[in-house]
């Protein structure tokens, strides 16, 4: 039953790489992000603080489609991309990829902010007096301590990036070797018959990963309290 076909690995192997790229792609966007709402304050903060994090409350299919009318052959950015770079975006795997990096990054900005929160800026104000500059004190004192959110924000959007189903479909379809992600695989393979003993088999292995990146977050996040209530 656990006997993984090279279908499967392929899927996996696609997955793995969709949700590396993903969190890559946007992970300087996301502690940009979770820096600015930590730290400054803003004309439509709130709006922009509530945009960042439709995906999260919005049906995934929503955010598909709207990937879809702007990055689409025909669509603004899309056609713009296609024309000036020569680069597609639409029914291949860079797709599934920015499809998984929209859904995760609510995660990524959320984990980041509460970490960038919790750095206490008396030791930004001691590292000013002391004559550290501003990206001296950020690179010295600020960012490491707020390492650990980052960690745990990627680790997060990566598990997000892996499981994301409705988003990719819709923008990527379901092409095999190029779009078909563990969440994909599972489908079709729910659709044609004798498909469920495969299914089962990607959707343990789709648990235990996704399982394996919570506790890993979660693991980062219990060494790090420990470590400074110590």
């Amino acid at each position: 039953m656990f006997d993984v076909a090279p279908a499967d690995w392929e899927a996996i192997r696609l997955s793995l790489k969709v949700g590396a790229w993903s969190v890559a792609g946007s992970l300087p966007l996301g502690f940009l992000l979770a820096y600015a709402f930590s730290r400054y304050t803003f004309p439509f903060k709130s709006l922009i603080t509530a945009v960042i994090h439709l995906p999260l409350v919005l049906p995934p299919v929503v955010t598909g489609f709207a990937l879809l009318l702007l990055f689409g052959t025909r669509g603004p950015l899309g056609h713009f991309l296609s024309a000036v770079f020569g680069i597609t975006i639409a029914f291949r795997w860079t797709g599934a990829a920015v499809a998984a990096a929209i859904m995760g990054l609510p995660l990524m900005v959320r984990a980041m902010r509460l970490s960038i929160d919790a750095v206490d800026r008396r030791l930004e104000t001691a590292a000013h007096t002391l004559g550290a500059g501003r990206w001296r004190a950020f690179l010295t004192i600020t960012l490491p301590l707020s390492l650990p959110g980052i960690l745990a924000g990627a680790i997060l959007s990566f598990a997000k990036s892996f499981g994301e189903f409705g988003a990719t479909i819709t923008f990527v379809s379901n092409i095999p070797g190029e779009t078909r992600t563990v969440p994909i695989a599972i489908y079709s393979l729910l659709q044609s018959p004798g498909g469920e003993a495969p299914a089962i088999r990607l959707a343990v292995i789709s648990v235990i990963i996704s399982l394996a990146a919570v506790l890993g977050a979660d693991a980062v996040e219990r060494r790090y309290m420990a470590r400074k209530a110590g």
